[in-house]
């Protein structure tokens, strides 16, 4: 109770204190949309038709990872993750992860992981932040699913341009060999990466890579939010 009066909790959307032991304020708990069905197979982005399978981007593009899943729609939930991740709020890892484990709770069992892995940063920015948001999600999701969490067997060996100032071209260009797997995950055989946004996917599909070149055979992705298709 004290710490609750000496650091009261925000709202991760609006980011106004709210008093006792609120999760979101009463203004904010209608926006965060959750992605619609139905949605593609492959990356879980919301479409429009429902007789189709994937939506344009995964019809188009291949994919490295398996499959994935985000909980919510981007545009509801953007300023809500930027100061996730730019204005000091680590402590809205725990209301992300309480919901996505609440509403994806059925699929992430589905996918049997050996392990969730966060999608690292490079260690300028790390220290820059002071922590990786995805390594947040990642140990709060385990804390409610019991799947261990490994932070250290996959490292950002290269320092990538912001991938929201690029096109899809020059995205796919600026994360080529941004990722290294050490060898403590080469017994995993399913694996959930951990990340706050899937945009494009390119970021998700470097890693895969890295990881597929390791002898993992299942990678799978959950997010807090994704784009819509376009």
């Amino acid at each position: 109770m004290l710490e609750r009066f000496l650091f009261p909790r925000r709202c991760p959307i609006c980011d106004d204190f709210i008093a006792g032991d609120k999760k979101i304020c009463e203004n904010c708990v209608g926006i965060p949309r959750l992605v619609p069905a139905p949605r593609c197979m492959k990356c879980g982005k919301n479409i429009d038709d429902s007789n189709e399978e994937f939506c344009r981007d995964c019809n188009r593009d291949r994919h490295f990872f398996t499959r994935g899943v985000a909980l919510y729609e981007y545009d509801s939930v953007k300023d809500s993750l930027n100061n996730f991740k730019n204005a000091s709020r680590p402590e809205y890892a725990e209301y992300y992860a309480e919901n996505i484990v609440k509403y994806l709770g059925e699929t992430i069992k589905e996918f049997e992981a050996d392990a969730l892995i966060p999608i690292p940063l490079h260690i300028s920015k790390y220290k820059k932040r002071g922590y990786n948001q995805s390594e947040l999600l990642a140990n709060e999701i385990s804390k409610r699913t019991g799947i261990p969490v490994l932070n250290d067997c996959l490292k950002r060996v290269k320092k990538t341009k912001e991938q929201k100032k690029l096109n899809d071209t020059e995205r796919q260009k600026n994360l080529v060999g941004a990722f290294h797997m050490s060898e403590k995950g080469v017994k995993l055989e399913k694996v959930i990466l951990v990340d706050d946004v899937y945009t494009t996917g390119a970021t998700l599909d470097e890693a895969a890579k890295a990881l597929l070149s390791r002898g993992i055979t299942k990678i799978y992705y959950l997010t807090v939010a994704i784009g819509t298709d376009v």
